[in-house]
């Protein structure tokens, strides 16, 4: 069933009369003006205010308002698959905006934040990891090595975010995420080619310890209270060793396609 709805999505894209998703101007799906809104600018570092503990850095590519916030939702809840390729170049941009690293070795290695999965099967596809593979090629053919691992999945059931203050939202995700079995096996070998990702069951004897071979950035496609990144960067820490804090200055980084505006203000001091 899925897959068939996956194939009507597209099929449908060509058949249909195609509008912008960012103001509706006919015959494209995104038009030069709502293109440059969403990758036009250099991306910058953004931070919510009030920060929440173990954030780590966070780069967006633009503000969450009008025709962004209308290609992201054409995207996420209307299956306008099409739109992932300039989705994932906006990624992009901010996986490289981040990428100076101490000793920069090792490969790119974008972790996803995981949706529910009934969010995932009420829409027919897993949003941010469709961005996150779009932004894995266009980092590629770019020169850098990067590569998705969705390692990160919820281990318990979170409520509705919509309508929670950011306090709220620190509680309803703590403790939310973890890693699958073998994920931290896998982030701390880093893959050195990109391919599929198998999981298996975590090797006895494995100890945690840091990364080795690849600088982790955590990807969604909105940032709004941090919670989720901050939860995300929790759980990543967690699995290599690393303490809260440690895991925000050493572990990892994250990207964004969009951020709330309030969260720019940040450039402005």
């Amino acid at each position: 069933m899925r897959i068939a709805w996956r194939a009507w999505q597209e099929l449908s894209g060509l058949l249909l009369p195609v509008a912008c998703a960012g103001c509706g101007r006919p015959r494209t799906e995104l038009c030069t003006a709502c293109g440059a809104a969403l990758h036009g600018a250099p991306a910058r570092l953004v931070r919510p205010s009030p920060r929440p503990p173990g954030l780590p850095v966070v780069y967006a590519a633009a503000p969450y308002e009008n025709a962004v916030r209308a290609v992201l939702l054409a995207h996420k809840e209307r299956g306008a698959l099409g739109l992932a390729g300039v989705l994932g170049r906006a990624l992009a941009g901010c996986v490289r905006a981040g990428e100076g690293w101490p000793g920069d070795a090792g490969p790119l290695l974008l972790v996803p934040v995981p949706s529910a999965r009934s969010s995932t099967a009420a829409r027919g596809h897993d949003p941010v990891r469709r961005i996150a593979a779009a932004a894995a090629r266009d980092l590629r053919r770019a020169g850098l090595p990067a590569q998705v691992l969705p390692v990160l999945r919820q281990r318990r059931a979170v409520a509705d975010q919509s309508g929670l203050g950011a306090r709220q939202r620190r509680a309803n995700l703590a403790g939310a995420l973890e890693l699958t079995a073998g994920g931290g096996r896998l982030l701390q070998a880093g893959p050195t080619q990109p391919g599929p990702l198998r999981h298996g069951p975590a090797r006895p004897g494995i100890q945690r310890g840091p990364l080795r071979q690849g600088r982790v950035i955590l990807v969604d496609d909105l940032l709004t209270t941090g919670s989720t990144l901050a939860e995300a960067a929790r759980a990543v820490g967690e699995a290599v060793g690393a303490g809260r804090e440690s895991s925000v200055h050493g572990v990892c980084r994250a990207a964004v396609v969009a951020a709330s505006p309030t969260a720019f203000e940040i450039n402005r001091n």
